[in-house]
């Protein structure tokens, strides 16, 4: 079974790292024809989108995975069942989003205000947003569906078409010199909505004709179960971009270019967030289908383990090297790089509590994911109004690993109570331990050589090692890996 959970990791992983590698160009793209204010705005509307993709999604592209499920195992008409299952979560996203995009298009020049003063003397790009949200909302089910039918190429197809599309657009924007303009980051989002309206009429060969409509009946029991999932993907999306938000209400003076900076350094944790999505993508279709529980926890257990390994690997592979990987974004966004090894922290953790939520979906006591993104959402409030005023963006930074932190030892908690699983916390503790000696080291051989040759030369030698160290640890036998491989092939 395990195998079937790295095959799909494999081809979401490969295709979205493809995928995502083309849309994180558009971040040294932009952190050299922006400044650390303009690109502050860019930072900004893109931590806010997630957030109202999670309200007008409802939860449902979770609930949708579980009620396919059900319907498999209820037999009858399957395929009846789920193109109506279909039909009704999708013409409620639909219908969210419509009247979303009603009210940003009636209180622009409200939500301008509110949203600080680089937005009021451009109110038309909170509609140019609303109407991003309105076509990526309207294509989430269609999406999920893709998922849940198996189609993962298909899925990964029109992803790249999105990208493709917004890279290629925003670079020839910026050659005609169009960012120059008075309309200036407007052209940013102008670029993002022909490319998910593009998306959206492409994703609608893939529904096989079947029209949003609504089933009373069946959304208030897909909704009951998707309600709690909805509050605590608020609550876990919020800690997505709250951080965001405080250093912009927070920080005393230059808010705008701290922003700016901390959203150029994030983005370049991008390959742990790339195999972060791309496990996700895999894993929650996956750990939501019908296993008898025996199977669900021994599966779940291993792929943690499994997952911190890779993760820690990653963490290495970026800290390590960290002055390199400054050269993706502009001269202006390098002095924050010192922060990248703390957000590649909380990017690990964001992947721990993840497999510890299959859990409460799969039995469907979804109101934990409440309590669980509730924590985290404090933790982050109450270290960012500690941190951030005194340290603005680095402030930001250990508040979002705290917030981690929070959620997965609550998580863990919440795990050994309810749904004991066998987790392996003693041998995922040392690969940890492990890792972070060996960054340590790393860190103070830098600051007592001086030399960047010799600095890297070490660091190289302790990767190595550290990858030598698991293998021999966990006895993978590499030579069988490289057989099956081939053979497959």
């Amino acid at each position: 079974m395990l195998e079937k959970l790295a095959k799909q990791t494999a081809i979401y992983g490969i295709s979205t790292i493809v995928v995502r590698f083309l849309s994180y160009l558009l971040t040294p793209y932009y952190t050299r024809i922006f400044g650390q204010e303009a690109y502050g705005i860019v930072t900004d509307i893109y931590a806010l989108i997630p957030l109202a993709l999670t309200l007008l999604t409802m939860g449902m592209e979770s609930s949708y995975f579980r009620f396919s499920a059900k319907a498999e195992q209820a037999g009858g008409d399957v395929r009846g069942a789920k193109r109506q299952l279909f039909a009704t979560t999708w013409g409620a996203t639909s219908l969210a989003a419509v009247l979303f995009f009603a009210v940003i298009l009636l209180f622009r020049d409200t939500v301008a205000r509110t949203m600080g003063e680089a937005y009021v003397a451009h109110p038309e790009y909170i509609v140019w947003v609303g109407l991003i949200i309105l076509f990526d909302v309207s294509a989430c089910i269609p999406f999920s569906r893709l998922r849940e039918q198996g189609r993962s190429m298909t899925f990964v197809g029109l992803k790249a078409l999105n990208v493709v599309l917004n890279v290629a657009l925003a670079v020839a924007f910026g050659a005609a010199g169009l960012f120059r303009t008075e309309f200036g980051v407007g052209w940013v989002f102008v670029a993002n909505l022909a490319a998910s309206v593009v998306t959206w009429a492409a994703i609608l060969a893939t529904t096989d004709r079947t029209l949003p409509r609504i089933d009373g009946r069946l959304l208030r029991a897909v909704f009951a179960y998707s309600l709690p999932l909805l509050v605590g993907g608020l609550a876990g999306t919020a800690n997505e971009f709250i951080d965001r938000q405080l250093i912009k209400y927070l920080v005393p003076a230059g808010a705008m270019a701290q922003l700016g900076v901390y959203g150029a350094i994030t983005k370049i944790a991008v390959v742990m967030m790339l195999f972060y999505q791309m496990y996700r993508l895999a894993a929650e279709p996956f750990f939501l289908s019908n296993f008898r529980k025996e199977e669900f926890v021994a599966m779940n257990a291993a792929a943690l383990k499994y997952y911190v390994m890779a993760s820690m690997l990653i963490f290495l592979g970026i800290a390590l090297f960290r002055d390199l990987f400054a050269l993706i974004v502009g001269r202006d966004f390098r002095e924050g790089i010192y922060i990248l090894p703390v957000v590649l922290g909380a990017n690990v953790l964001t992947g721990v509590w993840l497999n510890l939520s299959f859990w409460y979906k799969r039995e469907e006591r979804t109101s934990l994911a409440i309590v669980v993104t509730g924590t985290g959402l404090v933790a982050m409030l109450l270290f960012g109004f500690s941190f951030i005023p005194r340290w603005g963006y680095y402030g930001a930074a250990w508040a979002r690993l705290a917030s981690e932190t929070a959620m997965v030892a609550v998580s863990w908690w919440l795990n050994r109570r309810f749904f004991p699983t066998p987790y392996d916390w003693r041998r995922m503790g040392e690969y940890t331990a492990a890792a972070l000696a060996v960054f340590a080291a790393a860190k103070a051989v830098a600051s007592c050589a001086g030399n960047m040759f010799v600095s890297y030369t070490f660091n190289i030698t302790v990767l190595a090692a550290y990858v030598a160290y698991l293998i021999r640890r966990e006895k993978i036998d590499l030579r069988a890996m490289m057989r099956a491989v081939l053979k497959r092939s």
